[in-house]
């Protein structure tokens, strides 16, 4: 049996194709259409999955959609009606769209895909916590669910056994976790459902001041982790914006515009709602797993993206072992549905799983030999190419004299995360490489933190995390990382070993590096610890600010011409910037760029 689950028109749509419960490809699709978050209908990574799976939609056994519009309309009419008369103008805004598209998708899906088969729906929260619990290494398991909001719920939580899956409780809009850490990212400049991890990273700038004022007026937060928001405080049910003049006054002034300074302001800020985030999160660990008895915990939904609450988690909280599923937001939305519709829906057994089943979630196309020669070709570029003995080597040569290197290999991740298939690396011992990548690679604000890859085997010589962290998912403190100074001073006081993946706290969102998921990374790795004594490198998305992470040999080469980056890895080719034509070899230095792009 054949199904393609598909998520869209909220943030980050995709597709996926199951094929007798095994993932065969999935997708998101703005690494087609270039354009980051794209919501639209998933034409090209449906067709992408489909052609993975050789298949044509008309054979599809079924289709599954990640929640159910009515039931989401349903909420939003209810709303508009309780805050009208303020929710005129978005409600004047939305219904267009909700009546000429999001209503008919039956309709939609068989028009785009010459479908005629059953459609199956399943509740947002609980597409979320299929996509946690099908894939996850256990045979039982809790499942939390926390984002800002799918028809009603906002947070879920439920147990899987086996090929079942039940949901025990939830809590509802406009009470969510999501939406608060959302707003207080706006609040900070930052633009929701893509700026939040950019509070997250700010947050150890800053000291929770502002924690016990959160908790005093914003969020009774009760000890078995459902809340109440002071509502308010919150103008977003009317659709408005996510704060106002209250919450202003609150807080001592206006929000911060967008690209304006930072101040120890949004840094205090974006450490006390941290906290209370963290907080939060851990009281609902403790309750699931007091009502489930429950020893392992599978985790989704965007929340599940904090990976400094996900940290404390690992070492504080009930569980013993902890599965949070890499896709957590809304693309992983898709994956969930095709599960619910595989178990759920058509009933069929989970065999005990023997591992994670997302294989290091390397689910997106690959390409050729001869496909990415072509593209170099096109360029005008030069065809060099290394040996399967020799490109780990010379590759951790180049990153041991200094280069910054752009890493193309093999099937595109899926998920937020680049995991060492499309992946910007660096060393992590230089001081100045976070300020240099972040500035004249990424063009991004410098305060904020790469990710150090780390072969599994090594993990616990370098950071202190007992277990794996496949998907860059925990935050663990850096072994014997000290630091100084207050705020954006900290940059420059970081004593470690790899300075340049050692947050401001002495942290690190480790990835653990495995040979049986990524050979070809787990050799580099292996490699450059030869050369140098230091088995980890920075790993960052291979892309730049405002831009989704490289699909294709042509987005990866034009990433690379348009950056500083020293070198690019194509498969078995090597390209230098000695190779670009001079127009293309001029260096910026960090204040021109960070003046050019009104960075701190």
């Amino acid at each position: 049996m054949t199904i393609l689950g598909i998520s869209c028109w909220y943030h980050d749509a995709a597709a996926c194709v199951l094929r007798d419960g095994r993932i065969v490809a999935a997708a998101q699709e703005e690494r087609f259409t270039r354009k980051k978050h794209d919501a639209s209908f998933p034409v090209h990574a449906i067709r992408y999955c489909l052609k993975e799976a050789g298949i044509d939609a008309p054979r599809l056994d079924r289709v599954a959609f990640y929640d159910k519009p009515f039931l989401k309309f349903e909420r939003l009419l209810e709303t508009y009606v309780a805050y009208a008369p303020a929710g005129l103008p978005s409600f004047l805004k939305a219904m267009p769209v909700w009546l000429k598209e999001k209503l008919w998708i039956p309709e939609l899906i068989r028009k785009e895909l010459g479908y005629e088969g059953p459609i199956v729906f399943p509740e947002h929260h609980l597409s979320h916590a299929a996509s946690a619990w099908y894939p996850s290494p256990f045979d039982r398991a809790a499942v939390l669910t926390t984002d800002g909001v799918g028809e009603w719920a906002t947070t879920s939580w439920g147990v899987g056994d086996g090929a079942r899956l039940t949901l025990h409780a939830e809590q509802h809009f406009p009470h969510s976790l999501g939406l608060l850490y959302s707003a207080f990212t706006y609040f900070c400049g930052f633009r929701v459902n893509s700026g939040e991890y950019k509070l997250m990273g700010l947050a150890p700038y800053g000291e929770p001041r502002y924690e016990r004022l959160i908790r005093e007026e914003l969020v009774d937060l009760k000890e078995d982790g459902s809340f109440r928001l002071n509502m308010k405080y919150f103008p977003y049910p009317a659709g408005l914006t996510m704060t106002g003049r209250r919450f202003e006054r609150l807080f001592g002034g206006p929000r911060r515009e967008p690209e304006a300074p930072l101040t120890p302001r949004e840094m205090d800020i974006a450490r006390s709602i941290q906290v209370v985030t963290e907080e939060a999160m851990l009281r609902m660990a403790r309750h699931v797993h007091r009502e489930s008895g429950e020893r392992n915990l599978c985790l989704a939904g965007g929340v599940a993206l904090n990976c400094v609450a996900n940290g404390r988690l690992h070492r504080e909280g009930p569980f013993e072992r902890l599965w949070v599923q890499p896709a957590a937001g809304d693309a992983g939305g898709a994956l969930g549905a095709a599960y619910a519709a595989w178990h759920l829906h058509a009933g069929a057994g989970r065999p005990a799983p023997t591992g994670d089943a997302m294989a290091g979630s390397f689910l997106g196309p690959a390409f050729s030999e001869e496909e990415t020669a072509a593209a170099v070709v096109a360029e005008g570029l030069p065809l060099r190419r290394l040996a399967d003995d020799e490109l780990p080597d010379r590759v951790a040569e180049l990153l041991a004299s200094g280069a910054v290197v752009g890493w193309f290999q093999g099937r595109m991740e899926f998920g937020p995360r680049a995991l060492g298939a499309r992946s910007i690396l660096a060393d992590p011992r230089g001081r100045d490489t976070q300020r240099r990548v972040n500035l004249q690679i990424k063009f991004r604000e410098s305060f904020r933190p790469f990710a150090p890859a780390v072969p599994a085997e090594r993990v616990s010589d370098w950071f202190e995390l007992d277990g794996e962290s496949p998907y860059m998912l925990l935050v663990a403190p850096v072994r014997g990382a000290r630091i100084e100074g207050e705020g954006l001073d900290r940059l420059g006081n970081v004593d470690s070993r790899i300075p340049a993946v050692t947050h401001v706290d002495g942290s690190a969102r480790v990835q653990t590096v495995h040979a049986e998921t990524n050979p070809a990374f787990h050799r580099l790795l292996e490699a450059f610890e030869r050369r140098t004594g230091c088995p980890v490198l920075v790993n960052t998305s291979f892309n730049v600010r405002g831009e989704p992470i490289v699909g294709s040999p042509a987005d990866a080469i034009r990433c690379f011409r348009s950056t500083h980056m020293d070198a690019l890895v194509l498969g078995p080719w090597l390209l230098t910037r000695d190779d670009l034509p001079d127009g293309d070899r001029t260096v910026l230095d960090a204040e021109a760029v960070a003046a050019r792009y009104g960075l701190d």
